[in-house]
């Protein structure tokens, strides 16, 4: 949840119905609108979504309930402080750009401060947002590689149905059934893993949902293995070779990624490596950044 620039505030006016938006085409890898803008967003994931007491936060918080560090001008009062405070959740959540796009594309600038009515279905639309950014994230990969090619059209389609559902109104978007949705693309996305991996002879390559949780993998070499939804809450992975690993939906909590190769690893987010721990030496993909508290 990065801290910038003022959001832009308009006055409300009465919602209208949007004329139908004409897509314009996307660079190969423009993923700019799929990073979080918090100047532009209205502290949606500080109010919609449900926080529960744990290690990642302090307190307990209904969805629709704005947090009680969030201040009027939708500006978190502790972003310098929030792991020292005990919110290391939100250091590590990524909206993929879902808040600026509800906030100012969606509801075309009311805050939902100024216009109440809108307010919950606000809170409904930003997390079904969410995921389809998501979705547009991995399909938008996908299309980078180049050993897509095969299945280049389908990804097309994939990535522009994708879009055109984020482009609907709050009503819509709001009913959209993601899960059908996500099923239909994830088949794409087991195909473009499969592509990009199988030029790496292994003999073992499937550790989808594995538990491994705390485990010793100093040094290994773990390239080309699809370790898609496994659990590696506090591994130790210092120094692992992850180059061409398909790691969507992996848990990295804690892991330990010292020293890590994670450069060509497949479908990793933000999200996954803002909740674990690296150094100066560690290796990721261009499209990520450096988290702050590595240090």
């Amino acid at each position: 949840m990065a801290e910038k620039s003022k959001p832009r505030h308009k006055p409300p006016r009465e919602r209208e119905r949007q004329p139908e938006r004409t897509l314009l085409p996307l660079a190969a890898d423009d993923r700019q609108d799929l990073r979080a803008d918090c100047g532009n967003c209205f502290g949606l994931c500080c109010v919609a979504l449900t926080l529960s007491k744990s290690a990642d936060f302090p307190v307990n918080k209904p969805a629709g309930t704005p947090c009680i560090n969030l201040q009027q001008d939708s500006r978190c009062g502790i972003h310098q402080n929030l792991r020292q405070k005990g919110f290391s959740g939100c250091t590590v959540y990524d909206c993929f750009g879902a808040g600026q796009k509800v906030s100012q594309t969606t509801f075309d600038g009311t805050d939902w401060r100024q216009d109440p009515d809108t307010a919950r279905q606000m809170f409904d639309v930003f997390p079904v947002m969410r995921q389809l950014h998501e979705l547009l994230w991995y399909l938008t990969e996908a299309l980078t590689l180049p050993q897509t090619g095969p299945i280049e059209a389908e990804l097309s389609r994939a990535r522009e149905k994708t879009e055109r559902l984020t482009q609907g109104t709050p009503a819509a978007i709001a009913e959209t059934d993601v899960a059908t949705h996500r099923e239909d693309v994830n088949v794409l996305l087991l195909r473009t893993s499969e592509l990009v991996r199988e030029g790496i002879r292994r003999k073992k390559k499937d550790r989808r949902g594995a538990d491994l949780f705390g485990a010793r993998l100093k040094g290994a070499d773990l390239r080309g293995v699809t370790l898609r939804g496994a659990y590696l809450i506090a591994a130790d992975l210092r120094g692992a070779d992850l180059r061409e690993t398909d790691l969507i939906g992996a848990d990295f909590r804690d892991a330990d990624l010292r020293g890590a190769d994670l450069t060509g690893s497949i479908f990793l987010t933000q999200s996954q490596v803002n909740a674990a721990k690296g150094d100066a030496e560690t290796k990721l993909p261009p499209s990520l950044a450096r988290p702050a508290h590595w240090g």
